[in-house]
């Protein structure tokens, strides 16, 4: 029987096992991004359920030490500095004494590590090993074969992957990506989507400004890989084609000065508006503004802005890359391949039905599809599966390393080894037990005094009205 038939199966009737579970990324909070908000609200349902969650990331700024979040979500932003981009300079050897001492402290049982390109998801990942704990990677992004960085990522990642214990992907594109790159078995993958609170991001039709015009809403990273070329090929045939069309473009990336300049070059001051970088609060104000919400995406492997887009309401055109087929039904999206063209038309076929799009309905549709309570219950039952499994031999392990290749296999081996070493001389100058434990927040208590709060100021505003 294949395990992953068991994620739809009910939970079992006796008591749950509640878990100590570390989420690991360099990307969280206050960068805003798919990953980040992944990973909190998963956090946050998972503590609902019972979980002992914690998160670890990198220092953001003078971000460093332990912070507590919303319903006391423990956050470590380890003191290291990005080195390219928002990953940090991979330690090897040397980080392997703070990631040991904050596993051991917080009593963690399952390391769940997201994003391959994260240097302390890697890192961190060795040293939960040898520490015996249970680890799962999460992958949200679809990556190539042929350029050297995905080869050398995708050689890293079978040797990382190779000494996992599960892996989890946001859709079916992702999961065959994963599996054919880091040429592990199917079978150990599970296909989880991403989610949106729909309460979050309801409807407003009332709030769609300006008015009498058909407006197009873009909110995305202006980069190359979220095909602002084609964007900025878009908008001066549609505007042309329909007068009534008016974009709203939200966003900041090193493609910005292009879509400055085919502004300036058409003259459409008055048809396109930059809004420049959007706070994830003020994501939804801006949201509710369109009649129609326009991804120009190269690659995606979920896309969770077109799911919030259409719980506002909006009808969705999309390029048909990676896994954005799989996210919407078709009554709510129309699809086009990533071609100037293809888009125009799909974009014009979209604008024709703007006035009579069913925004409440939209919003119903997404809300029974998405939540984030249900990809909790879903991912608990890979945690379930990966405990209730015998963990691999040390023999075993070996020779799964070794499989990543002659070469790469002996060095990953020697890497291994190397942790293996470190890890048992830290035990000897070190003891786990000589390491305070640290007090969990009182979740449940917080939720009870929360509550009685809550309905102590409800009684206050019925007195006062």
């Amino acid at each position: 029987m294949d395990l992953r038939d068991n994620l739809n199966l009910p939970s079992s009737a006796s008591k749950k096992r509640t878990y100590r579970i570390c989420f690991a990324s360099d990307f969280f909070y206050p960068s805003i991004g798919g990953v980040e908000m992944h990973q909190y609200q998963l956090a946050q349902c998972l503590m609902e359920m019972g979980h002992r969650v914690i998160i670890v990331t990198k220092a953001y700024n003078n971000r460093k030490g332990v912070r507590y979040l919303s319903n006391g979500l423990k956050v470590y932003y380890l003191p290291y500095h990005p080195a390219l981009d928002t990953v940090i300079m991979p330690g090897l050897l040397f980080h392997a004494p703070l990631y040991r001492k904050v596993l051991i402290r917080e009593q963690i049982e399952i390391l769940h590590w997201h994003q391959a390109t994260s240097s302390l998801g890697h890192e961190i990942q060795w040293v939960a090993k040898g520490l015996g704990l249970r680890v799962i990677y999460s992958d949200h992004s679809l990556f190539g074969f042929g350029d050297a960085a995905s080869i050398n990522l995708n050689k890293e990642m079978k040797i990382i992957l190779s000494d996992s214990d599960a892996a989890i992907c946001v859709s079916y594109t992702c999961k065959e990506n994963l599996a054919l790159r880091a040429q592990i078995d199917p079978q150990m993958i599970f296909t989880i989507p991403n989610a949106v609170d729909s309460t979050k991001f309801t409807p407003d039709p009332s709030r769609r400004f300006p008015l009498n015009t058909k407006n197009i809403v873009v909110l995305s990273r202006l980069a190359y890989r979220k095909g602002i070329d084609l964007l900025v090929d878009i908008i001066p045939s549609i505007c042309k084609a329909f007068p009534e069309a008016y974009f709203i473009i939200g966003g900041d990336g090193p493609k910005r000065y292009l879509v400055e300049e085919m502004r300036d070059k058409y003259r459409l001051h008055n048809r396109v508006e930059m809004l420049g970088s959007i706070p994830y609060e003020k994501v939804r104000d801006v949201l509710v503004r369109g009649h129609i919400f326009l991804n120009t995406s190269l690659t995606e492997s979920f896309c969770t802005a077109i799911v919030e887009a259409a719980s506002c309401g909006l009808l969705v055109v999309s390029t048909n890359v990676g896994g954005v087929p799989e996210v919407l039904p078709p009554e709510m999206r129309y699809l086009a391949p990533p071609k100037k063209d293809d888009l125009i038309l799909a974009l014009k076929q979209a604008l024709e039905q703007a006035h009579n799009v069913p925004s409440h309905k939209f919003h119903e549709m997404v809300k029974d599809m998405y939540s984030w309570h249900h990809v909790a219950i879903r991912t608990e039952k890979v945690y379930n599966m990966v405990m209730a499994s015998k963990p691999n031999p040390l023999l075993l392990r070996v020779r799964m390393i070794l499989s990543a290749g002659p070469w790469v296999g002996i060095f990953a081996l020697l890497l291994f080894a190397m942790f293996y070493i470190v890890l048992k001389i830290l035990d000897k100058i070190v003891p786990a037990e000589k390491i305070d434990k640290a007090v969990d927040f009182p979740y449940e208590t917080y939720k009870y005094s929360r509550h009685l709060l809550n309905h102590h100021l409800d009684l206050k505003g019925d007195k006062k009205s």
